[in-house]
């Protein structure tokens, strides 16, 4: 019959038609991608050698499937023949098409092919900021503070064996004995400078290294002014911070190394330019509702390492709990409470010495290695903390050695509100109160020895602190403003004076005063502020045996400042 074959005919040229419609539909899509290179190529996203590469690339993976079709076609023919007949649909091809196009935009800028003067993929991650400000200060001495000598007699007699201001009795030695070299009744004007210059890299998402260089000098941590006046000599630059920040979790974020201050607080306690050494951890709710988050900070920070014989380890840990929230639609508040702890910092009688006849046949005193080890250095102390001479027996002999009186253990109470019912000004009011959990005047006799069992060390250990400013949130913007008043009461060991602020009264504790101040945006990042603060003794800076003595200070700051 004739009708078999024409079938078959029939079929044959189906499936050639077939699969010539396929070859067309493969070539279409070819030369589209290959139109698309191109295009990508005359308008600068790629380079030809990049367009040459990923074309050859898909033609080497264009082959190695055609080779594994023929060898999976030759394996069928065996068993039973298979005929296919693939169609591909105009939109299907228009997926493809965009498919592809989107996958090449996508690394083009990822890579940022043809972009002018692009920056590597790594400079995206290093973030570089500082700022410079040129300061006039002017420091007024009241008249009838208590002289400098009446500080250095009484160190040399050796009177109660007590003071507030050890430094005030600083001296120099001349022919015909000592002269006392402090300054308690002087006026003082001088010009200071301060540069900081920060880097921070972002390691990975999870990860971030700060580094931070300042002027200032290795033994004031709590300044990193410039004073100038030194015959044109350079300045130094010293690692002001050095850390690695982790989110090690999405509630947990580390810092480890030279960190920025991890407490929510006020410079009562911390002074604004005190960075910590150590640890520290902080905790918060992974995704806290927006008007509330509350927050946990724990931190443990070496203060001096243990170098035996000498001297033995010292360390501060702390512990502070707390939560912010939008109580209204202006109004933000925050609260904290911390917990301090100093260890192997209080001053104890030092009886590491012996004692021997010299050729004179006198008695002197022979040090130990690990003399010395309970001191109050003088370059980490400020001036307020209650000292007493470690060394009384033989003070006169050898310079004396202070210790602190007081162990330290301070309860801090913080609170700050941002009150913004004045838009677009901001009332912002902050307060703190702090108490010393460790004074105890029974703890010193026991540290102290004999020689001071009935001498009572006097002193106070509460302090509290309120600042109210209003207007620009920040100072950031030409034009913006924001003017402040603040009032402080520290007693002499409510906190220890080395780490608290370094300006109201020049710093340290026993003091009380209160500051005015005012910034005005020149340009943008670029501020004219001015402060003047005032700050007079709580308790005498001395001691007991002189209840009269005073210290006051009036001073007056001018400062440029420029952030970048």
């Amino acid at each position: 019959m004739w009708w078999p074959a024409l079938t078959a005919l029939s079929l044959a040229i189906a499936a050639t038609g077939a699969q010539a419609q396929e070859r067309e539909s493969v070539e279409a899509v070819r030369q589209t991608t290959v139109n698309l290179i191109d295009a990508l190529v005359q308008s600068g996203v790629l380079t030809r050698e990049k367009a040459d590469a990923l074309i050859k690339d898909a033609q080497a993976k264009a082959q190695s499937q055609k080779q594994g079709s023929s060898e999976a076609h030759a394996e069928g023919t065996q068993a039973k023949p298979v005929i296919r007949v693939p169609y591909v649909p105009e939109s299907v091809r228009n997926q493809i098409r965009d498919e592809v196009k989107e996958e090449v935009l996508t690394q083009a800028r990822a890579e940022r092919w043809g972009v002018p003067n692009a920056s590597p993929a790594w400079a995206d991650r290093i973030k570089i900021d500082g700022d410079f400000r040129f300061r006039y200060q002017s420091d007024r001495q009241a008249k009838d503070n208590t002289a400098n000598t009446t500080f250095l007699n009484a160190e040399v007699a050796n009177d109660n064996g007590l003071t507030r201001a050890p430094d005030f009795a600083s001296y120099s030695v001349v022919s015909n004995g000592v002269l006392a070299t402090a300054s308690t009744q002087d006026s003082r004007s001088r010009e200071r400078i301060r540069m900081r210059l920060g880097l921070t890299a972002k390691v990975a998402d999870e990860v971030g290294v700060g580094v931070r260089l300042a002027t200032g000098n290795a033994t004031d941590r709590v300044s990193t002014n410039q004073t100038l006046g030194s015959s044109f000599n350079k300045y130094q630059l010293f690692v002001d911070r050095a850390f690695v920040r982790m989110d090690a979790a999405e509630s947990l974020t580390i810092q480890a190394g030279r960190m920025p201050n991890p407490w929510f607080s006020t410079d009562m306690v911390w002074s604004e330019n005190l960075n910590f050494d150590g640890l520290a951890a902080t905790f918060h709710l992974p995704t806290p509702p927006v008007d509330f988050a509350p927050f946990a900070t724990v931190g443990w920070f070496p203060l001096r390492e243990q170098t035996p014989p000498s001297r033995g380890s010292r360390w501060l840990m702390g512990a502070q709990v707390g939560a912010a929230w939008e109580a209204a639609t202006r109004t933000k508040l925050k609260l904290g409470v911390a917990y301090y702890s100093y260890k192997n910092l209080a001053g104890e009688q030092d009886t590491n010495y012996d004692t021997a006849l010299n050729s004179s046949s006198q008695t002197v005193v022979v040090p130990h290695v690990d003399y010395g080890k309970f001191e109050y250095a003088s370059g980490m102390r400020q001036k307020g903390n209650t000292v007493f001479e470690t060394n009384p027996l033989f003070s006169t002999d050898i310079a004396p050695i202070w210790g602190l009186a007081y162990q330290f253990r301070p309860l801090v109470l913080t609170a700050s509100a941002e009150l913004t019912h004045f838009s677009p000004y901001s009332l912002l009011l902050s307060a703190e109160y702090v108490k010393n959990m460790a004074f105890d005047a029974n703890s010193f006799h026991q540290r102290a020895g004999l020689a001071y069992a009935n001498i009572n060390p006097g002193g106070k250990d509460k302090g509290y602190h309120f600042k109210l400013a209003f207007g620009a949130p920040e100072v950031r913007e030409q034009g913006q403003w924001q003017l402040s008043t603040s009032y402080r009461y520290i007693g002499s060991d409510a906190v220890l004076d080395a780490f608290t602020d370094s300006d109201l009264g020049l710093g340290g504790t026993n003091l009380q005063g209160y500051t005015l101040g005012g910034s005005y945006g020149l340009f943008r990042n670029t501020t004219l502020g001015a402060r003047y603060l005032s700050a007079k003794t709580i308790d005498t800076p001395l001691n007991t045996s002189y209840p009269d003595a005073k210290y006051q200070v009036n001073t007056l700051q001018v400062d440029l400042n420029v952030r970048f």
